[in-house]
């Protein structure tokens, strides 16, 4: 976490350079019911929705009908087809933190740009990052990250090292997280489970001067949170379970 503050720090002092880089990312503007819409992202959602459901099935639970507003999303990863899953709860567009050699790569890197995406580090900290994400935020328009910073393939079932960013960016911007939890990785054929919680607020650090171990203690707290919400539901389906016997 360490790394996150001080890109905070520093971004607060690149000045003009870090003017000329805030056009990195598209901003899209609020229609009248306050709804970032992103045209590109609602046709690929039309388009892959049904392809993603036959292939990939899965069932939402829990916080999944998300309203205008700012918020960040903040779940685990195991697979390319994750990013959807937010998308499947908003009418909104929203901004993905993903590796920003796909903005520069052909043909995908254009449709990147066209659905905002903001180009990062691998441990989405970097001082570019930071201020394109908190821009957005400002907007009034959602983002989604992994803070695993890479898909999960050790088929265990604990998660991968949190990276900074998430409850930096929460805390920066009074920013609500809406956490959710994949409880087992997607397979071809075979549902999975997404769990979306309540947004939470990271009230406690708002205007305090912060040491990189308090921003390392509110990224825990996000982590624990996600591993509550898959106990949480694990022990509802095997107690569904057992009243079915």
């Amino acid at each position: 976490m360490k790394e996150a503050s001080e890109a905070t720090e520093k971004a607060n002092k690149t000045g003009k350079k870090t003017e000329k880089k805030q056009e990195r990312v598209k901003l899209f503007p609020a229609n009248k019911k306050g709804y970032h819409k992103m045209p590109l992202m609602d046709f690929l959602r039309a388009i892959f929705y049904p392809i993603h459901a036959l292939l990939y099935p899965f069932k939402l639970h829990g916080y999944k009908k998300v309203g205008p507003g700012p918020y960040i999303y903040v779940g685990n990863h195991y697979c390319l087809w994750d990013v959807f899953f937010p998308a499947h709860t908003t009418k909104d567009g929203i901004h993905y933190l993903a590796k920003d050699s796909i903005l520069h790569a052909p043909v995908i890197g254009g449709w990147a740009k066209g659905v905002g995406v903001i180009g990062a580090m691998r441990d989405g900290t970097d001082v570019h990052t930071v201020m394109d994400a908190m821009r957005v935020l400002k907007n009034g328009e959602k983002i989604s990250m992994f803070p695993e910073g890479t898909r999960n393939k050790t088929g265990s079932d604990e998660f991968l090292p949190f990276h900074g960013g998430s409850a930096l960016l929460a805390i920066k911007t009074k920013t609500p997280v809406i956490p959710f939890v994949i409880c087992t990785p997607p397979k071809f054929l075979r549902r999975t489970h997404v769990v979306f919680g309540e947004p939470m607020e990271l009230s406690e650090y708002y205007d305090k001067k912060l040491t990189p171990a308090d921003y390392e203690a509110a990224e825990e707290k996000l982590k624990a949170r996600l591993y509550e919400l898959r106990a949480n539901f694990r022990a509802e389906q095997a107690a569904k379970k057992k009243r079915k016997k």
